[in-house]
């Protein structure tokens, strides 16, 4: 028995230390980030953050106002999505915007559906009875096959680029493409075979799970409203992001749209992150008020490509 207690202590330890083995690694990847990007520790560097182009006309409208404001300095585009072709189509008269690929495996609003790019019959795990991506990350990661989830997102990136989209990073709709270990290696995989960052927290305890090489951007805090903050005034979360702020790479996602017939339409049946909400990040990201609040906390903007060409591709 005292045997059996002396190597089971033995276990944990060893356990123990590979974990913080790890972990050091991992942090490894970001050390001296703003030094890479030739700023100092002390900068507070923020990527203001649109998600969902290409999902509908009013967003693409939206956003490409608070992207022409200055404001709003990076945003991406979600391939599956019917006003897809528009975005591209503006993507390739700013190519000095900062477009990502949001990629997608989900379609969550009840009456308005997208689904995948790639032959329905080659990624049949990926769809629900109806062919259209299944509305919740639960049931993409209860079916999704991880070989079919690579094979459609790698033709979302394809679809990108056949259209002219000069795309600078990757991030994931609803998270749903790094839920998992599995499909998280998958995403960093397809990040660093087209040579851009992807977004990646060390807030998030997943990271832990896979490796991560010093080309790996990690960001430092990542953060976006959710139901509570909505409840309480949208305008309130974000200017006490500003206040509290950190020194380091933060990205802060905001969802812009405007409050019109097509996004109440859209979103029929959803209050968070509906018509009204993203009406509200419309109209903060493109006050004056948010320029004065960036300026008065000293925050600095920074985009992916900036990231990209001074990491990735130095």
């Amino acid at each position: 028995m005292r045997r059996l207690i002396f190597f089971q202590k033995k276990l944990i330890c060893f356990l123990l230390l590979l974990l913080l083995s790890h972990i050091h690694i991992n942090g490894q990847a970001n050390q001296n980030l703003a030094a890479r990007l030739g700023y100092s520790d002390s900068t507070k560097l923020l990527i203001i953050h649109a998600d969902d182009l290409g999902m509908s006309h009013s967003i693409n409208e939206a956003s490409l106002t608070s992207a022409q404001s200055g404001l709003v300095n990076s945003g991406s585009i979600m391939v599956p999505c019917p006003w897809f072709m528009e975005i591209a189509a503006f993507a390739k008269q700013l190519r000095d915007f900062d477009w990502g690929l949001h990629l997608t495996l989900t379609s969550e609003w009840k009456h308005y559906k997208w689904g995948p790019v790639s032959s329905r019959n080659l990624v049949s795990s990926l769809v629900n009875t109806n062919g259209f991506f299944y509305s919740t990350v639960d049931s993409m990661v209860r079916y999704a096959k991880p070989k079919e989830v690579e094979l459609e997102l790698r033709n979302q990136v394809e679809m990108a680029r056949k259209n002219g989209i000069e795309f600078t990073h990757f991030d994931a709709h609803m998270y749903a493409a790094r839920n998992t270990s599995e499909l998280l290696n998958i995403y960093i995989k397809l990040g660093r075979e087209y040579g851009v960052p992807v977004l990646l927290t060390r807030d998030e305890p997943i990271l832990q799970t896979v490796k991560i090489n010093n080309n790996d951007v990690v960001v430092d805090h990542l953060y976006q409203a959710g139901p509570e903050d909505f409840d309480f005034g949208l305008k309130g979360y974000y200017k006490k992001i500003f206040t509290q702020l950190k020194p380091g790479l933060s990205c802060l996602l905001i969802h812009t749209a405007f409050d019109n017939s097509e996004t109440q339409a859209m979103t029929k049946g959803f209050l968070y992150w509906g018509s009204r909400w993203r009406q509200e990040d419309f109209d903060f990201f493109n006050s004056e008020e948010c320029r004065l609040l960036l300026a008065k906390y000293n925050i600095k903007l920074i985009t992916w490509r900036e990231i990209r060409d001074k990491i990735l591709r130095k």
